[in-house]
């Protein structure tokens, strides 16, 4: 039968004690008095002993246990503290992981680490059975990303639309959706840059035309031309490019590149316009000083051709003209940096070159500008043609 251990209160130990000290008595015969085991009598002798300073100077234990209490809190600040902004960053690169998509989810799990797969696997919330599941090639899906990947490094200025012209134009069949899913997985974004545009100076003395575009059906290549003037930035300083674009088919006709802004600039443009391509029934411009320069409006009333100009402060009257320069600058211009004039106009003859004949547009139905260019002229010519043998 187990014996039930006997509790003594502090008051009894402390009586014990001090009769020991008394040493009237002799160890044992204190322990055989009291029925005390004689080694708890030695442990109560010792405690008694090592706690009197306590009893002499109960301010200084005070302090001291103070002290102790304070240094003990302060280290668990700090523990809770570094406890929190662990808690912190697990809670932040938990949720990190768990937004990742299942493969790479997949990749992160180790099956040879202290924690178990069931555990990694429950942090990055991701089902066991995906580990063991090992997934069908899809080589067409693929060859898809592959091509979608080789377009944006080709050009990068095309959206999931265009992408998906360029991919039919390859001869690839696939939806828009798939496109822009596809394009999303892969983290492809268009690229493209901003910036706002300029315009040019009016000349008061020069005479000024009216705008003869409004409500006016644009309805086949060469009825209506544009121009325009616009600023690129390179290295050391500022240059100048103007173009002449046809309103149908918005294919640019002709360009140059100066580093001044004079007649000799715009007068090239529309010399090599008309000595390549014949000449527009109408010729919209701003009401800038090269425009209105005789040498430039005597030239289109010479070839019978109707003088068109902006209203003032309506930048949108010229808007295809307008486009084009945004397309040009966000598409090629502003992703360069130019330190020579040359390396500027090779950029924008490769530019030109791939706007004019490779580059999809939406107002056109995804068809590319010199393509309907020429089909319109081609029709007009054999209108033309019909017309005079009807007549003789």
């Amino acid at each position: 039968m187990s014996r039930k251990m006997t509790k003594y209160s502090t008051q009894f130990k402390t009586k014990i004690v001090l009769e020991v000290l008394k040493e009237e008595k002799t160890l044992n015969e204190i322990a055989s008095e009291y029925n005390i085991i004689p080694k708890n009598i030695q442990n109560w002798k010792k405690i008694f002993l090592e706690n009197a300073e306590v009893a002499m100077e109960p301010a200084k234990a005070v302090k001291e246990y103070k002290d102790e209490i304070n240094t003990l809190n302060k280290k668990v600040d700090e523990y809770a503290k570094k406890v929190g902004q662990l808690t912190l960053e697990k809670d932040w690169a938990v949720g990190k992981l768990k937004s990742l998509d299942s493969n790479n989810k997949q990749e992160i799990v180790e099956f040879e680490h202290k924690l178990s797969i069931n555990k990694q696997c429950k942090l990055l919330s991701l089902n066991r059975s995906n580990l063991y599941y090992i997934p069908k090639l899809n080589k067409t899906k693929q060859t898809i990303k592959k091509e979608i990947v080789n377009i944006f490094e080709e050009i990068p200025c095309y959206g999931y639309l265009k992408v998906h012209q360029e991919l039919l134009d390859r001869g690839h069949s696939i939806c828009i959706n798939t496109v822009r899913e596809y394009r999303k997985q892969l983290g492809l974004k268009a690229v493209l840059a901003v910036r706002p545009p300029n315009t040019s100076w009016a000349n008061k003395q020069h005479p000024k035309y009216s705008y003869k575009l409004k409500g006016i059906d644009i309805i086949r290549a060469n009825q209506v031309w544009s121009t325009d003037i616009t600023y690129i930035k390179i290295k050391g300083g500022m240059v100048y490019m103007a173009a002449i674009i046809d309103w149908y088919s918005k294919a640019i006709l002709s360009w140059k590149i100066s580093n001044t802004m004079d007649t000799d600039l715009v007068m090239g443009v529309l010399n090599e316009a008309l000595s390549k391509y014949g000449k527009p029934e109408i010729f919209n411009t701003d009401q800038g000083s090269q425009y209105t320069s005789y040498i430039h409006t005597q030239t289109l009333k010479d070839r019978d051709i109707v003088i068109s100009m902006d209203s003032k402060g309506r930048a949108t009257d010229n808007i295809c003209i307008e486009r084009f320069w945004r397309s040009a600058k966000v598409e090629k211009i502003y992703l360069n940096e130019y330190f020579k004039v040359s390396d500027l106009k090779n950029d924008v003859k490769d530019y030109m070159e791939f706007y004019n004949y490779r580059r999809f547009h939406e107002s056109l139905n995804y068809k590319k500008p010199m393509n309907v260019y020429w089909d319109s002229i081609k029709i007009n010519d054999e209108n033309y043609t019909k017309l005079d043998e009807n007549v003789a």
